[in-house]
């Protein structure tokens, strides 16, 4: 083992580093807390947490560092190695603390113990990477609660997207600006997919759809029901609102039925792989939102895309998403703030309440509506009802190019 890892340290250091793009997230900030903390770097598979850790790299320097993959087939699974590659990097340059990016080390038995410990009898810096929600502070290990701070990475924004792509916004005419808005809603922000061309797109979503459910669901959770979880994939996928009951009702006259509790386990093990947010709806009682329809987000449009039945028509529910997507990743910047959406017994529905503790401070609808088009009166009817209810007169509709007092383009709002 000893020499396996002297051999995998000696390449890290010898081997060129890719090319990298600066995201939103900078790690290095994380080295100057000033207080002893595992930087815990964590999200859906493919939204370019790697990339984040390699681009610190280059940002300290190489030899300043370690990174390892403990998805690495030649690494044993086992807590021995953990401490054995701190013995082997003493032996190769002393005593000086380096900074170590260990990726998804979640592969390694009890790795929360061993991390605890460095942290408290080293000066070494510890970034974690992984895509199991078992780094997100929701679900640490007891060990680090409190000796972590948690980093979530989203897929692109879409200003990091026109950075991706190389463009300049201020430099771009309307018509280009909207055929780009209309790459980014349609094909979305993961980062590798962005920068393949268009043929490739749809071959990596569903290669990285098929490998989430393998290894992020039924292989973590040791579950057998890989059929019945892709139809609920799909089901929620073409949903705008969901309960549970009304997911299990959708499985009977099938094959054979499955029950609420089934349903609701496996709702949680896609929420907690970052797979599918949901919002809740605003309401004084928690009884009568516990209760109430949610409404599903995917991490990404382009898995709305390929798994919509009905695509053709889903351009206003893929705007939508994209502007819950983007709200969703400044909710997890911004510990203050909530995310709801409204609606009343004669259906009257704002898509998303943005509160910040008590206060409502933003109101929001989504529609999709073109230069020339007329916004329909059942938006502005439910908007209006809603400022009253909410005594809130921060409110917008995001369309897709319209735009007057009340309407701004998605476009326009995304690079604000």
């Amino acid at each position: 083992m000893k020499q396996l890892l002297e051999t995998l340290l000696k390449e890290w250091w010898h081997r060129p580093l890719p090319t990298t793009i600066p995201r939103k997230q900078n790690l290095e900030k994380y080295l100057k807390l000033g207080v002893r903390k595992a930087i815990c770097v964590t999200g859906f598979r493919r939204v370019g947490k790697t990339f984040l850790l390699l681009h610190l790299a280059k940002q300290i320097g190489q030899t300043e560092c370690v990174y390892i993959n403990f998805e690495d087939e030649r690494l044993p699974k086992t807590t021995e190695m953990l401490t054995k590659l701190l013995e082997v990097l003493t032996e190769l340059k002393g005593n000086k603390p380096f900074i170590l990016l260990l990726d998804e080390i979640q592969n390694i038995p009890e790795w929360n113990v061993w991390v605890r410990r460095i942290l408290e009898t080293t000066n070494h810096h510890i970034f974690l990477s992984g895509s199991s929600s078992k780094l997100s502070s929701r679900e640490l290990p007891t060990e680090l609660r409190g000796r972590s701070v948690t980093v979530k990475i989203h897929p692109l924004n879409f200003q990091e997207f026109l950075r991706f792509k190389q463009m300049e916004p201020k430099n771009l005419p309307k018509d280009e600006l909207l055929n780009l808005t209309r790459e980014y809603v349609i094909y979305g922000g993961f980062p590798e997919v962005v920068l393949v061309e268009e043929g490739k797109k749809i071959i990596l979503i569903d290669e990285y759809l098929q490998t989430f459910i393998l290894r992020d669901i039924l292989e973590r959770y040791h579950i057998r029901g890989e059929k019945v979880l892709s139809q609920l994939i799909k089901i929620v996928a073409n949903s705008s609102h969901y309960t549970i009951s009304r997911l299990a009702k959708s499985f009977k006259g099938n094959d054979s039925a499955v029950s609420k509790a089934t349903i609701a386990r496996y709702m949680h093990y896609l929420e907690n792989s970052f797979f599918i947010q949901s919002l809740e709806l605003h309401t004084p009682s928690i009884k009568n939102r516990l209760k109430a329809e949610r409404k599903p987000y995917l991490i990404d449009s382009l898995l709305l895309s390929r798994l919509s039945t009905e695509f053709s028509q889903n351009l206003g529910r893929l705007l939508e998403q994209v502007v819950a997507n983007t709200l969703l990743a400044k909710r997890d910047e911004n510990p203050k703030m909530n995310l709801f959406y409204w609606k009343d017994n004669l259906n009257h529905e704002v898509d998303f309440v943005i509160r910040e503790q008590e206060d409502i401070k933003e109101l929001i609808q989504t529609t999709w509506i073109t230069e020339g088009g007329l916004l329909p009166e059942r938006e502005q009817r439910s908007l209006e009802k809603t400022k009253k209810i909410f005594h809130c007169d921060n409110t917008k509709i995001i369309t897709w190019d319209f735009e007057n007092k009340q309407c701004i383009p998605l476009y326009k709002w995304l690079l604000t």
